[in-house]
């Protein structure tokens, strides 16, 4: 059996930021915990920011792999857009690596998690706007400016998941896949 030393580094690493988060963790303890001597580290990454943004490429692809898999043929751009940026924020709330960057974020400002997080934003923000161009395209929707209605689409989101359950009873899935279409497709105009 082999030992890839590289993928065990990574490993540790992650296990590391979810941990402590970025400003705190240091290339020691990435060694301790992947059980190998710092300078095998350096054969593989340049620095601490190195292995960092690794990490980070591979949790921006899973989330949009747990996106896309969301995604299903026979249903409506609407059922599919909640069902995609569901999957993606809950993938974030049940990661442990990003619950500890947002919290290093707002709590230190670490300039590379803001950084990181803004990233985070920017590919879910890229993968509903390529739904919401495909809609457009196929007549699913009226034509409208993707990047500013992903924009909307995502921040509604957050404020549902996140911001509203700071002081209320959770919404489950159902309820705000029903204030969704209400406010952004039905609208509420009585007409």
């Amino acid at each position: 059996m082999t030992i890839d030393r590289r993928q065990e580094i990574l490993n540790a690493a992650t296990k590391s930021f979810s941990l402590y988060g970025y400003k705190a963790t240091t290339m020691d303890q990435v060694a301790k915990l992947a059980n190998v001597g710092k300078g095998t580290i350096y054969t593989f990454f340049t620095n601490k920011e190195e292995l960092f943004d690794e990490i980070i490429g591979k949790l921006i692809e899973d989330m949009e792999e747990a996106a896309a898999n969301a995604i299903q043929s026979d249903r409506s751009f609407q059922e599919n857009v909640h069902q995609a940026l569901y999957s993606m924020l809950e993938f974030r709330l049940e990661h442990q690596l990003s619950i500890k960057l947002a919290q290093e974020e707002r709590d230190i400002g670490t300039p590379i998690v803001q950084q990181v997080m803004k990233k985070l934003e920017n590919s879910i923000l890229d993968f509903i706007k390529s739904k919401i161009e495909r809609a457009i395209e196929k007549g699913e929707i009226k034509k409208c400016n993707p990047e500013i209605t992903a924009f909307v689409l995502l921040k509604l989101y957050v404020a549902l998941i996140f911001d509203w359950e700071q002081n209320n009873r959770p919404l489950d899935q159902e309820e705000i896949a029903n204030l969704f279409n209400l406010y952004i497709f039905k609208g509420l105009s009585i007409r």
